[in-house]
């Protein structure tokens, strides 16, 4: 179904898409629809697009900087233009890896002009991208050290098999011999050999050129655990066959015999470890799992080393506790102090497995007690992978796994904290390998011990966004995922880039400027009293109170004040407004009072009913003041035929009265519908609550003559519980 593209000020306004791309695909096709449906002045845009696989892209098109400790690879991404109609292009994918696509789109960089429903021109943008898929039926499997024979005749027709790789495999070998080709003698192997799918990321696939070799090897370490990995072989030649044997070798270091809940996690517990097991067994043991080496006590304060366990990888047992909708913690069993070593790097596996965890941000934190560090020349040194762990760790380690580069942390005595934020984290197994190690030569470090107290959770937003940040959960089409949006003019993906910040004396001005240039409303309430327009005076009233503190709860920095829900503030205020227009016409139409008293009525019901229909809809400002307009002409023009002379008939009402205030009016009009923009929001609008004020003080009719000044008189005040008045009432009052 197309969505509406929007500019883009901040990642709610982009269009999210999800594809599910099945196991076996050799090619996924995109087919990217982009119309345009537009009116007058429209021009042309650009459209950008982005791709990412396992988690939605993170984008940055306004270049604004990232909070510290930030990480993440820029998404891959294509520019369509739009002109008039329907624009169609194709993105192809050779071999992508199964599992979820995201696709993003979105418009330029908004311009902050603060358009205004009916009098902007439409200029409206449609996404819809569309996904084909070519699947490989019967996909030969590739099992350990049992030869497979293939054969390939051209680049167009490639031989395409899978290896499934366990967990713990730390190398992975591939051996193509015996290559032999039609109408040749030679025995050296014209192939090319790919390992991996396509992610759009650096280093997902790798490629090797057997062309010139009688034998081609080729080695991955530390290969995606759990998963299947992808063996493309081509030919270099268009129309002769090549057949090659091809075998699979897999190197599995720090396998434990067994996993479960052992280790660590009765020695937290001691004595009450049976009934622990028997009590909280089925509880727990499908959120913890004990790798590697443990320690367990025996009740006398000494120690021994699990039976299940190894020297080559401490496994930390951890498990994971859901606290909301994209919000996780992930809980070190025996206490947030890890004990590392320079002996063996220690292991913690992190379950990100689901998709909603892909649309929040993974926080690690670390931090290093250095009085427990028993070598101060020594540092620990850490990698946060996905999908397979770092198994071996040096001081000039660049957290490179088969297909993926991971984040590199260090910590020492100088620099004891280490943090990392990754928004929108693949769905995928995480891992954290933490090692202690020495600049120099390891032999020389000796055994080295330290504590580390390590905090890691997932979380929707950084930091909940700041404090000039609100953290938004958004949804499309049943995909949870969280961005922030910024405000008082920070920016940024956490909103921590003060690059356009507003100072707080310019946020202080902005608070004054809208609420206090409502007090221009005290004039106008005032004559309304005096020339005993009561009702007038009370809408007036009311659309001022209501518009202070609605803008007083509007504000975007930290001088905010709300005295009740920001919605009904805001509902309060377009309604104030668009009765106040309502009345002052129908007031100027010096109409019946009765007919009058029950049009204003009316009026305010249907302003209120369309106010909830479409707050921001054109119609709730333009039908009223039709409306009240063509009473005003009726009524005037009816005085005027009747009386066969203008009215009102003095020409000083018309030069000191009524041209004043419809200019005014207009000229507010004007500034509130073509000029407000965000960066001058603040004294735009204000000079728009003038404006209106002050053409209410001269559009204002004078007092009818036969009442008295603030509508009573004198003389009655005592008359008892009944004030008699015997007046003549006209329909149309002469003044």
């Amino acid at each position: 179904m197309p969505q509406k593209l929007s500019k883009y000020s901040w990642y709610g306004t982009v269009r999210l898409h999800l594809f599910k791309v099945p196991e076996d695909t050799v090619l996924v096709r995109w087919l990217l629809t982009v119309s345009k449906v537009s009116g007058s002045n429209c021009g042309d845009h650009n459209v950008t697009i982005h791709f990412r696989a396992g988690a939605p892209p993170v984008i940055n098109p306004l270049e604004t900087q990232f909070a510290k400790n930030t990480a993440f690879f820029p998404a891959q991404n294509l520019t369509m233009m739009v002109n008039d109609g329907q624009n169609n292009t194709f993105f192809n994918v050779t071999n992508p890896v199964a599992g979820d696509w995201f696709v993003v789109a979105h418009l330029p960089k908004d311009d902050g002009k603060i358009e205004h429903k009916g009098f902007s021109p439409t200029c409206s943008y449609f996404f819809q991208p569309q996904m084909f898929v070519r699947r490989a039926i019967d996909m030969p499997i590739l099992q350990t050290n049992v030869p497979l024979q293939q054969s390939v005749s051209s680049p167009d027709n490639p031989a395409v098999l899978k290896f499934f790789v366990p967990d713990y495999t730390s190398q992975l070998t591939f051996h193509i011999t015996s290559c032999s080709t039609d109408n040749s003698t030679e025995k050296d192997c014209p192939i090319l050999m790919t390992l991996g799918s396509a992610t759009l990321e650096e280093s997902s696939m790798r490629m090797l050129n057997c062309t010139g070799k009688t034998a081609c090897t080729a080695s991955l370490h530390t290969p995606p655990w759990e998963e299947w990995i992808r063996i493309t072989v081509e030919s270099v030649y268009t129309n002769l066959s090549t057949a090659f044997t091809i075998t699979a070798n897999l190197t599995v270091g720090c396998k434990p015999k067994s996993t479960g809940l052992l280790g660590d996690f009765f020695a937290r517990f001691g004595a009450n470890a049976t009934s622990l097991m028997a009590n909280n067994a089925s509880v727990l043991a499908g959120n913890i799992t004990v790798l590697g080496e443990s320690v367990l006590s025996n009740g006398s304060g000494s120690s021994s080393r699990d039976p299940f366990g190894n020297s080559c990888l401490r496994n930390q047992p951890v498990f994971r506790e859901d606290l909301d909708v994209v919000s996780s913690r992930f809980a070190v069993i025996n206490g947030p102090n890890i004990t590392l070593s320079s002996e063996a790097p220690t292991l913690i596996s992190l379950n990100l497995n689901s998709l909603t965890d892909s649309g929040g941000t993974l926080i690690v934190d670390l931090k290093l007690n250095e009085t427990n560090l028993t070598n101060a020349n020594s540092s620990v040194v850490a990698c946060v992978t996905a999908q397979s762990p770092v198994l071996s760790l040096n001081d000039t380690q660049t957290c490179t796994t088969a297909f993926s580069q991971g984040h590199y942390l260090k910590m020492n005595i100088t620099a004891p904290q280490a943090g990392l934020q990754i928004p929108f984290p693949q769905a995928a197994w995480w891992y954290l390998t933490l090692q202690i190690v020495c600049p120099q030569n390891v032999s020389d470090c000796g055994t080295v011990s330290g504590t580390v107290m390590t905090s890691v959770y997932l979380t929707a937003c950084i930091d909940d966004c700041g404090t000039y940040g609100e953290c938004r959960l958004l949804r499309s089409y049943g995909y949870l995922y969280a961005a922030c949006v910024c405000k008082a003019g920070w920016s940024g993906w956490s909103c921590t880039d003060d690059g356009s910040a507003q100072s707080y004396g310019r946020q202080l001005t902005a608070a004054l400027l809208l609420t206090l240039s409502n007090l221009l409303f005290i004039p106008p309430i005032v004559i309304a009293v005096y020339r005993c327009y009561i009702v007038e005076a009370s809408v007036y009233l009311f659309t001022m109170f209501f518009s202070t503190f609605y803008h007083a709860c509007d504000q975007p920095g930290v001088t905010v004040m709300c005295i009740m829900d920001y919605d009904t503030l805001q509902y309060c205020d377009f309604l104030g407004s668009v009765s106040s227009i309502w009345v002052t016409i129908l007031c100027m139409a010096r109409i019946k009072d009765t007919f009058k008293y029950m049009l204003f009525m009316l009026g305010t019901l249907l302003i209120a009913m369309s106010m909830q229909l479409d707050r921001r809809g054109l119609w709730n400002m333009l039908g009223p003041v039709l409306c009240a307009v063509t009473a005003l002409v009726a009524a005037w023009v009816y005085r005027g035929v009747k009386r066969r002379q203008c009215y009102p008939k003095t020409w000083k009402r018309w030069l000191f009265y009524l041209i004043p205030g419809i200019a005014t009016a207009v000229i507010g009009l004007s500034v509130y519908v073509f000029t407000e923009t965000d960066d001058n929001y603040y004294y735009t609008h204000s000079i728009w609550h003038i404006m209106v004020a002050s053409s209410v003080v001269f559009l204002l009719p004078p007092r009818e003559k036969y009442k008295e000044p603030w509508g009573w008189s004198q003389k009655y005040i005592f008359c008892g519980y009944q004030i008699c008045k015997n007046e003549k009432e006209e329909l149309y009052t002469v003044t």
